[in-house]
């Protein structure tokens, strides 16, 4: 028998959804959907032919749309609440990326450079051990900049 693929979570931000079905999702009439669009208040991908496509995510803020004005809270105020959270959702992305990049940056600057036994350089790995009888390490990074 062959071994099935794992399942994986679906993209949050994949448009897959008609106006239907989300507002099915969201527990809504299509229509307060569109009211919605219209308003800027949650905002789906349309396809080349027009047609609203919503993601997984919209669903999530249709719901908090519903959930916010039900305790009251003005669709202007509920706009700038959305508005927030995708401001605060970019930066995260954001800083998700900048610490990748400085990883990738600490991991090119933990390199040991040696000495082969031929003359030639060669990088090895932090925490790599030199072979004294053919290897001489000659910089590290960290101690020849004076740390």
């Amino acid at each position: 028998m062959a071994e099935r693929e794992p399942y994986e979570d679906p993209d949050e931000e994949a448009p897959i959804f008609a106006i239907a079905v989300a507002a099915e999702l969201a527990g809504m009439h299509p229509q307060t959907l569109r009211q919605y669009d219209r308003l800027g208040l949650v905002v789906p991908a349309r396809t080349q032919g027009g047609s609203r496509r919503y993601s997984l995510r919209h669903v999530q803020q249709l719901r908090e749309v519903a959930a916010l004005s039900a305790e009251g809270m003005s669709l202007a105020a509920i706009a700038r609440v959305i508005e927030l959270e995708n401001t605060v959702r970019g930066l995260r992305r954001q800083v998700r990326e900048l610490e990748g990049r400085l990883q990738v940056e600490a991991d090119r600057r933990s390199r040991v450079f040696a000495a082969a036994a031929s003359g030639s350089v060669v990088t090895l790995r932090q925490g790599t051990r030199v072979r004294r009888e053919t290897d001489l390490v000659l910089w590290h990074p960290h101690l020849g900049s004076g740390q």
